[in-house]
């Protein structure tokens, strides 16, 4: 059925229909890059998910808001030891730069290689740095409901065993977990070994403090994300996404956070990708085996080339990354924006055998972002009996949904025939001579014949409409 996308919600573990809460707009949080180190391409096929899922929607006639969080505050691996260490303090040292410096420059960063593989910009990027006054007042909130309780030192703690529901997410319930859990932090001062800190107090090691009631300290790894998210999508909202690995605690505590703050549920689906792996192993920068998008450039593969790589591979398993699959990939892309200028401009119209091809790519891209069933509709009209202006057609639209930048070399390759360059002419004559009325009628001719139409200091500019 047209219209309709679902989803894989992790939380109920089942392919659910989005319902948005507000009807045809839909509202996603998306957990965003810790922005003291460079974005790798495990970390960039997760935040494609998000990208794909808002995509997804938007072909289907849905309006979105995306909210992606940047954490610019740094975290510690064993943030109640007193010998940890800030990592924004190890990246200022190691760049001989300021905390806020270091925030900025790998966002920079981030920006431009999310950019590269095709990842549209969220509607907002607020930063944890610029929201300590909403973590601090939730925080609170949590505290005066029983939620939360306040230690010696000034650190606040979150009462899991306040939270019934604990575990709903992750499977971790608080009979399954136990003390000392990789995932824990070890205090002695909890009322709970799986109690979870809101904020804590700053020891020696930290660089980056806020004050606060409790006295000066930072905040919790989790609850900027619920501050954040409820600060700018309400109580009430669709679509979380992030990778397997933030299930358990991130999002499990997230979700204890939010719903023992407002009394009710917060967020309808939770959406999760697998994970990205290079020889076996997942990509990581503590397994050294990172590879970034500008390693995709220098090997002269186009960046975009690896949407389609991650296109075989549904969203929620492990995928394999290899050099040899890059270039087949690349290849492939390539091959389809060449064919693209072999086929010529989209028809009017589409036949009945281009129409059930679309018909398919968007049964597959709707039900659960099925991707590999996507490419192979995309093989089949490619290599197709259909008309070759219905393959353009097909694939101009279908990459709303595929990123693959599809009729770049059509663009590139394009020149004005003769007709275009003497409406070109007769419209810069007519805006010269100030008769307006016969260069808006020459603009919506050009338009119409599937161009854009630019107004520049050296007169009018067309070329193929994206």
């Amino acid at each position: 059925m047209l219209g309709v996308v679902r989803l894989y919600n992790s939380l109920t573990r089942r392919v659910e229909e989005i319902v948005p809460v507000e009807d045809r707009h839909v509202r996603m949080y998306s957990c965003g890059p810790t922005v003291y180190r460079f974005a790798h391409l495990g970390n960039l096929r997760t935040f494609m998910l998000a990208d794909m899922i808002r995509r997804a929607l938007e072909f289907e006639g849905l309006a979105v808001t995306q909210v992606m969080n940047i954490t610019d505050v740094g975290h510690m691996t064993d943030e109640s030891s007193p010998e940890a260490v800030d990592k924004m303090l190890l990246a200022a040292e190691d760049e001989g730069l300021r905390p806020l410096e270091i925030a900025e420059k790998y966002t920079k960063a981030f920006m431009e290689d999310a950019a590269a593989v095709g990842i549209r910009p969220a509607d907002r990027y607020p930063k944890a740095t610029e929201h300590i006054a909403q973590m601090l007042e939730l925080t609170e909130r949590l505290v005066e409901k029983g939620h939360a309780y306040v230690v010696d030192d000034g650190t606040v703690y979150y009462e899991v065993s306040s939270f019934p529901d604990y575990g709903k997410l992750s499977g971790n319930t608080l009979e399954k977990l136990k003390p000392g859990h990789r995932d824990l932090e070890t205090d002695p001062n909890k009322r709970h070994h799986a109690d979870f800190s809101l904020w804590k107090a700053a020891g020696p090691g930290r660089l980056m403090k806020w004050p606060s009631a409790w006295g000066d300290g930072f905040p919790g790894w989790h609850i900027e994300c619920s501050a954040m998210s409820m600060r700018y999508l309400g109580e009430r909202f669709d679509i979380h996404t992030g990778g397997n690995d933030l299930r358990f605690p991130h999002h499990e505590d997230e979700i204890a956070q939010s719903e023992g703050a407002v009394g009710h549920q917060v967020i309808s689906l939770w959406v999760h990708g697998g994970h990205l792996r290079l020889a076996g192993q997942k990509i990581a920068k503590s397994a050294g085996n990172v590879v970034r998008v500008p390693e995709v450039v220098e090997r002269g593969f186009d960046p975009l080339s690896f949407r389609w790589l991650t296109f075989q591979t549904r969203y929620r398993s492990e995928m394999d990354f290899s050099w040899e699959a890059m270039e087949t990939a690349d290849q492939r892309v390539k091959q389809l924006r060449r064919r693209m200028v072999d086929w010529g401009a989209p028809p009017d119209d589409l036949s009945e055998a281009a129409a059930d091809q679309d018909r398919r790519f968007r049964e597959a891209i709707s039900e659960d972002l099925d991707m590999p069933a996507a490419v192979v509709v995309v093989n089949e009209t490619v290599s197709s009996g259909i008309r070759d202006r219905e393959k353009y057609s097909l694939l101009a639209s279908w990459d709303a949904v595929l990123g693959l930048d599809l009729e770049r070399d059509v663009r590139e390759a394009w020149e004005p025939d003769e007709d275009v360059k003497t409406m070109v002419v007769e419209r810069d004559t007519a805006r010269a001579a100030k008769d307006y009325a016969t260069s808006d009628a020459i603009r919506d001719r050009l338009a119409a014949m599937g161009l854009e139409v630019m107004d520049t200091p050296e007169g009018t500019k067309v070329r193929p409409r994206r």
